[in-house]
């Protein structure tokens, strides 16, 4: 019988939140209960947001929750050599192309195309991508790119899904939570949904929807356990593990700590973090009561 494998995977780019310490939680005690393992993997793969002193943090903050992790602990920027090869995978299989409009052009397009009515975006509400470098000769891009020029690596997803749809079985994943409209059991994947999604810039080598496929399929990780905020781009990562042969965990899905407005927390509203929470007196059975959890042992 296969040992279960969980992970948790904050980015020290900012403090842990109750979010975190919901996600953190629910797999360190799902782990236990299944005589799994528990591993803590740092996404530190974007260096310009990244904080040494936010990662000490991480560490501090979830032993005093109580939790224990493997060592050593994956660092996603010590591992880069597996984005890479996964990259390049997929250039051989002809599904990555560089783009190379800056952010202002993108939503400059997106404007163009709305005045023929509305464009379509994304699960998160981003609008898919409106430009045509997928036709842009190779040598050009070569040329862009020998240049300096920034660019963004781009999934070709109507040639992905082209391939994915040769086989027999349907793109699904088995979902063992629910999703933000109650969906459980057997999940058919829509990856299309995100268009010609970005999987890595000039200057960060991987997306979190590539590196998080990578990474989990190099520690051997059979259960993700993580936000409804990212049950759509299970999709899309379904995708990524058919096209680079990559094997297939068990997902679910947990509901989200929301502020008193409703928003889900986050690093960049400024939510409360669990040290400031330490600090004004806090214990660990009060987080776990906090965000809806029985006190350890119960």
């Amino acid at each position: 019988m296969t040992t279960p494998i969980f992970r948790f995977a904050p980015s020290p780019n900012g403090y842990l939140h109750l979010g975190h310490a919901l996600s953190a939680l629910l797999n360190f005690d799902m782990a236990q209960q299944s005589g799994g393992r528990f591993l803590l993997r740092i996404d530190d793969i974007d260096q310009t947001r990244c904080r040494p002193a936010y990662e000490a943090a991480i560490y501090e903050d979830l032993a005093w929750l109580g939790l224990e992790w493997e060592e050593p602990v994956w660092r996603q920027s010590t591992h880069l050599d597996g984005y890479l090869a996964a990259l390049e995978r997929l250039d051989a299989m002809g599904f990555i192309y560089p783009s190379f409009e800056s952010r202002a052009e993108i939503a400059r397009l997106v404007a163009e195309r709305e005045r023929a009515g509305p464009w379509p975006r994304d699960p998160d509400g981003v609008p898919l991508y409106p430009g045509n470098a997928k036709g842009m000769p190779v040598t050009e891009q070569r040329r862009r790119r020998d240049a300096g020029d920034a660019f963004a690596l781009r999934l070709d997803m109507a040639a992905a899904m082209a391939l994915a749809s040769r086989r027999k079985e349907p793109l699904t994943w088995i979902e063992t939570g629910v999703g933000p409209n109650r969906e459980t059991g057997v999940i058919l994947a829509d990856p299309a949904a995100w268009g010609d999604v970005i999987l890595a810039r000039k200057d960060v080598p991987a997306s979190y929807h590539l590196s998080v496929v990578v990474d989990d399929a190099h520690q051997g990780v059979t259960r993700v356990v993580r936000g409804q905020d990212l049950f759509h781009a299970t999709g899309l990562h379904r995708l990524l593990q058919r096209l680079l042969g990559l094997p297939q965990p068990v997902y679910h899905h947990h509901r989200l700590i929301r502020d008193a407005d409703g928003r889900k927390l986050s690093k960049s509203s400024q939510a409360t973090g669990l040290r400031e929470l330490r600090a004004a007196g806090a214990t660990p059975a009060d987080i776990r009561r906090t965000v809806g959890l029985a006190p350890e042992g119960q």
